[in-house]
């Protein structure tokens, strides 16, 4: 028992440093979370017994696993895309096309659409957000709605992509992790959250009666929304996902050069600042892969399994087990990304001990840790909706119907072994 808890003691250093204090300082991005990794990585490698090049080898060996080398290409090539995406004009374009489609006297049903198309297109939660918020204050502001619950309707919306898209950072370590294929993934989660959205999206065409749609959208350039669709429709038919990104950004600089968004040098550029910009995932990645190496190398993930599966006797209990992990570690962590990173490890041990299918614990983990950013009010998501809005974070919480039901549908599908062909 005691060495079992001072093999876990990194995770706690890391969950004080963090979480406690940034409660105490109330701003959770007061303590970067690249420095808690940081020191609790250099807590962990100094109560590794032995050698110091040796400690600091089988840190290295997590933090340079294949596994970890492919979900960091794959950010890189995410990255760029996005970008070159962004700077082309495809998220401005995107929005105005999915907000010209808005049916008359259904603004609710119509914005949660734009944002589910959106998210799943762009693969972030954030984005989508920036993108749809102002839209949806201004809305609030011109049919006398409540800003918070208009205001929700996007940031539901937007984790459905987060939870779906195959180029949603969520999505790529959860099934990196669990060893499947994201449209394998893709395929068990559809079948879990979409019960969930079309329910949302009844109650948002019965709440938006009576609202109209927003004047004056200007025109979309349809050019400017292909290499998302190109990117969702190869994904969809099972195409690697390094070749899926390889091909946006290709497609993306085409697009780009050919109606002067930017020049070749201009599309380097965009490329080099998104993978600048995937920096801190790359950093938070490989730092969470050498600590959880350093841990299982000392015990702690052995203990945690004969600890969290003592009671467990069933399929049902462990993927019980595995969603309360994620969903701990998200609340600790106000980052859903970095609580798969810490769990998907664990959560493979006790898939394989318990022989569940794979693609349904990767689906559990991504859809559980949706669950659980979309609620709390100081993950980035809501902070920066808030943000944009003017309204308190809190305030928001209540109309949050989509991330609710994503949580109470992955409940369901863990009760009563849904979908039966992944249970």
């Amino acid at each position: 028992m005691q060495k079992g808890l001072l093999a876990l003691s990194p995770l706690f250093v890391f969950a004080t440093l963090y979480l406690v204090t940034s409660l105490v300082a109330r701003d959770f991005y007061k303590v970067p979370i690249t420095v808690a990794f940081m020191a609790s990585s250099v807590y962990a490698i100094a109560i590794t017994k032995g050698k110091l090049r040796r400690r600091i080898n089988v840190f290295s060996r997590g933090a340079g696993s294949p596994e970890m080398m492919l979900m960091i290409w794959i950010f890189v090539l995410a990255g760029a895309f996005a970008n070159t995406a962004k700077v082309m004009g495809s998220i401005d374009a995107t929005v105005q096309f999915t907000l010209s489609y808005l049916p008359s006297q259904m603004l609710l049903a119509g914005l949660f659409l734009a944002s589910c198309f959106i998210s799943l297109s762009i693969g972030t939660s954030v984005g989508t957000i920036v993108a749809l918020t102002p839209i949806a204050a201004g809305i609030a502001t011109q049919t006398g709605a409540t800003v918070p619950m208009i205001t929700a309707v996007v940031v539901g919306g937007s984790f459905f992509g987060d939870n779906l898209s195959f180029i949603s950072d969520t999505t790529i370590i959860a099934t990196q992790t669990q060893g499947c294929k994201l449209s394998d993934k893709f395929r068990v989660n559809s079948f879990i959250v979409l019960p969930a959205a079309l329910l949302v999206l009844g109650a948002y065409i019965v709440m938006g009666q009576g609202m109209s749609s927003p004047s004056a959208i200007p025109s979309a350039d349809f050019l400017k929304v292909l290499p998302y669709l190109v990117v969702l429709v190869t994904a969809i038919a099972g195409l690697n996902v390094i070749v899926v990104l390889v091909i946006g950004i290709a497609l993306s600089g085409i697009i780009g050069i050919a109606n002067g968004s930017f020049g070749v040098f201009g599309w380097f550029k965009a490329m080099g600042d998104g993978i600048v910009g995937m920096g801190e995932l790359i950093i938070i990645t490989l730092m969470a892969g050498g600590l959880l190496e350093v841990i299982k190398h000392n015990g702690g993930i052995k203990f945690i399994i004969e600890n969290q599966l003592r009671h467990v006797r069933s399929k049902r209990g462990a993927e019980l087990s595995i969603a309360a992990l994620v969903s701990i570690v998200n609340v600790c962590t106000a980052n859903n990304t970095v609580a798969i990173i810490t769990v998907g490890g664990i959560a493979k041990k006790i898939g394989d001990k318990f022989l569940l299918d794979p693609r349904k614990c990767a689906s559990l983990l991504d859809t559980f840790s949706c669950f659980t950013q979309g609620l709390i009010p100081y993950g980035a998501q809501l902070l920066m909706a808030a943000g944009l809005a003017s309204v308190n974070p809190v305030s928001i919480v209540p109309y949050l119907y989509y991330p609710m039901a994503i949580g109470v549908a992955a409940l369901l599908a863990i009760f009563f072994r849904y979908p039966k062909r992944y249970s």
